[in-house]
């Protein structure tokens, strides 16, 4: 009928690792967000938020409750929110897989056996997958790739990051994906050309090689910087994060991209619209 406005439903969103800081600070992007509502919150069992209300630590009701009953806590959901650990990310998708809720993940330290994995259940629903949701992380990754063509011969590349000490996984998925924008640029493959360790008598420097530095300590959120150092300057790319704020606000962002794509894996080059 015409004259009347058209209302569209907020989008039903489920958050895993409901207890953890990046669980938090996704469930009050959802709770912020006008055009979004909390409909499963997950944890593991024996998470001391099991049974409670997902927004109870905030001294508020939101009327979902964490449980670890994956069925349970995506029944009501579109898209699930996930930053957690790689076996439990899995088992929650292959329980997205059989209910048809789409999926961001942000969880990091996959190996190739289970990249593989979220490829295959990709072709059921669809997927956001990237080691760093921050749109300023993924603008530093197209800088990096502008800069590794540009500067591709007579520049030593080491790529240098640094995570609170809680942090399990080393080096961060946001800097192997550095290097590996950098190696695809250059023609490279950084299975090949990455550098992981050094000590003791390493000898000269492969010119053709990525070198990675890792920091663990204190509360460092995330901080990432790429050098290209030649004979007379050295060129620094950095991204340093504060908050995980951004990181939750791009989730919500890959979320709204997903919500109308068909079945497939995608990154956050595809939703910003980098391609």
């Amino acid at each position: 009928m015409s004259g009347l406005n058209h209302v569209t439903a907020p989008m039903r969103i489920a958050v895993a690792g409901a207890s953890g800081r990046m669980g938090h600070m996704l469930l009050e992007a959802v709770n912020a967000s006008e055009d979004c509502v909390l409909s499963g919150a997950l944890d593991i069992a024996s998470s001391p938020a099991i049974n409670s209300d997902a927004l109870g630590y905030l001294g508020q009701a939101s009327g979902v409750f964490v449980t670890n009953d994956f069925q349970k806590g995506l029944s009501q959901s579109q898209v699930l929110l996930d930053f957690t650990r790689p076996e439990g990310t899995l088992a929650h998708l292959q329980a997205c897989r059989k209910l048809g809720v789409k999926a961001v993940i942000g969880t990091t330290g996959f190996n190739a056996e289970q990249k593989a994995e979220i490829a295959e259940i990709a072709k059921d629903i669809a997927i956001v997958l990237s080691p760093n949701m921050s749109v300023g992380v993924n603008v530093t990754f197209k800088l990096l790739e502008l800069a590794a063509k540009a500067l591709n011969t007579g520049y030593d590349i080491e790529v240098i990051e640094a995570h609170h000490k809680h942090k399990i996984d080393a080096p961060s998925g946001t800097a192997l994906k550095m290097g590996e924008v950098i190696a695809e640029a250059l023609g490279r493959d950084l299975k090949e050309c990455g550098v992981f360790e050094r000590h003791g008598v390493t000898g000269p420097r492969d010119p053709s090689s990525i070198g990675f530095a890792t920091i663990r300590g204190g509360d460092i959120v995330g901080d990432h910087t790429v050098m290209f150092a030649g004979t007379g300057e050295r060129i620094e790319i950095s991204h340093k994060a504060s908050s995980r704020e951004y990181y939750a606000k791009g989730s919500l962002m890959a979320a709204r991209f997903l919500i109308d794509k068909p079945n497939g894996l995608y990154d956050m080059y595809d939703v910003l619209n980098f391609r």
